[in-house]
């Protein structure tokens, strides 16, 4: 591949051969914002990597062939899988047994200094790497996912098979944070309830935090002119505000309670609409939206690829994210959090999600509040009101603290810190 003579060149110096498993698949949405930049960002730092993972049939056809593309001309080697997606569980089982043979394979040909492995079903099929060829283990946890998933009802603890699931990951989740020779969470707030486990016996150097980043020059590219462009093309009035939400729906996001919050940005902005730039199906949003007395007629839906998000943002006045604080979202990092303050965008989000409430506190780039009540949107949008409009702020906030390359530096170090030889 085209890089592969300057990962030679910058092996001895400390770069590593990786290979990299995720559940996600590239050609997804996902894949692309939250996968790819890191990875060719770490391949140009000299390191070769090898890319594991599981992609949907439709996704492929559509996207194959541009990520191929872009995989090889950044010197990283590819190697998909399918996904399956039914029967429920067993299928995922089924996944998790060719992610666990095909990574053994590759090692055999490859010999991989460190396996990186994105959440907990690549966790359990880089196990085997660790403990059968003494292959170096990267955690990158991406939160507490048994706990997100039984929080959000897709593993009902009352079916037995279910309870089964739960209790396998939460065994390998106990088992990889013992193994891990690095863990990586998306919080400050995660990190501090990992080292409370008695798996890490207090090893706080074996943590590290890297958030959600964002492609910051991407998202800061979409002006004025991207701004007025866009409202045009969707045909909102140059005086009406509108609100935006961005990305998926499901991961106990609450959808009620921000139309909830739209009520009375409506009522305190007359005209306005709600935006969502989102792939979920548009019939359930309305349905939400009817029931909580908001018209048809004031949203706009729009799926959008990656490239076209900035400037359905920059159409915005202010953008929402309303998550329900549990457990599982201490350990959550919203990348759209990032990218609308790349853009140049004020948040209003809620405390109980990760590092989101500090953030907001310490940057004054919105507002978090901690009641989901009509009185707490009145004070948030009055609290909004009083801000400086200070877009440039902002935007500068999204490079401090949610940057790409503050996310491919991190990885980086840890990297070349686990292919060292052991000793040094």
């Amino acid at each position: 591949m085209e890089s592969s003579g300057r990962s030679d060149r910058h092996h001895g110096r400390g770069a590593a051969r990786v290979l990299y498993v995720t559940y996600d698949g590239l050609t997804d949405p996902l894949g692309q914002s939250q996968v790819l930049p890191y990875l060719t960002g770490l391949s140009q730092c000299g390191h070769r990597i090898t890319i594991l993972s599981c992609e949907k049939r439709s996704a492929m056809d559509k996207e194959g062939d541009a990520i191929r593309k872009l995989c090889d001309s950044n010197g990283l080697d590819w190697q998909p899988l399918r996904y399956h997606k039914t029967p429920p569980v067993l299928s995922s089982t089924f996944d998790l047994a060719m992610l666990r043979r095909a990574a053994v394979r590759l090692n055999r040909s490859r010999t991989f200094d460190l396996v990186h492995c994105r959440s907990y079903i690549p966790a359990a099929a880089a196990l085997s790497l660790k403990r059968r060829a003494g292959v170096r283990l990267l955690f990158d946890m991406r939160g507490f996912w048994p706990e997100e998933k039984t929080e959000g009802k897709n593993w009902d603890l009352g079916n037995p098979l279910f309870w089964l699931v739960y209790r396998y990951f939460k065994q390998i989740e106990s088992r990889v944070l013992a193994d891990s020779d690095a863990i990586v969470s998306l919080t400050e707030v995660g990190k501090s309830e990992l080292l409370r486990r008695p798996e890490l016996r207090g090893e706080e150097d074996r943590v590290a935090v890297i958030p959600c980043c964002v492609d910051v020059e991407l998202f800061g590219s979409a002006g004025p002119e991207a701004r007025r462009a866009t409202r045009r093309q969707l045909g909102i009035e140059s005086d009406s505000r509108v609100l935006v939400y961005l990305g998926s729906l499901g991961g106990n996001y609450m959808l009620g309670e921000m139309f909830d919050f739209f009520r009375v940005y409506r009522a305190r902005h007359p005209g306005a609409r709600f935006l969502f730039v989102t792939r979920e199906e548009a019939g359930a949003i309305r349905a939400e939206a009817s029931r909580r007395e908001i018209d048809k007629g004031e949203l706009l839906i729009r799926p959008a690829r990656r490239d076209d998000v900035p400037s359905l943002l920059a159409a915005g006045d202010l953008g929402i994210a309303f998550k329900q604080p549990s457990f599982s979202a201490l350990g959550c990092s919203p990348t759209k959090m990032g990218e609308m303050l790349a853009v140049g965008l004020p948040i209003v989000a809620n405390a109980g999600v990760g590092d989101v409430a500090d953030i907001i506190g310490r940057t004054a780039c919105g507002v978090a509040v901690t009641e989901f009540s009509e009185e707490a949107y009145v004070r948030a949008l009055a609290e909004l009101d009083a801000h400086a409009n200070d877009a440039p702020g902002r935007r500068r906030t999204a490079a401090q603290c949610f940057d790409v390359g503050i996310g491919i530096e991190r990885y980086d170090r840890i990297y070349r810190r686990l292919s060292a030889p052991v000793g040094n």
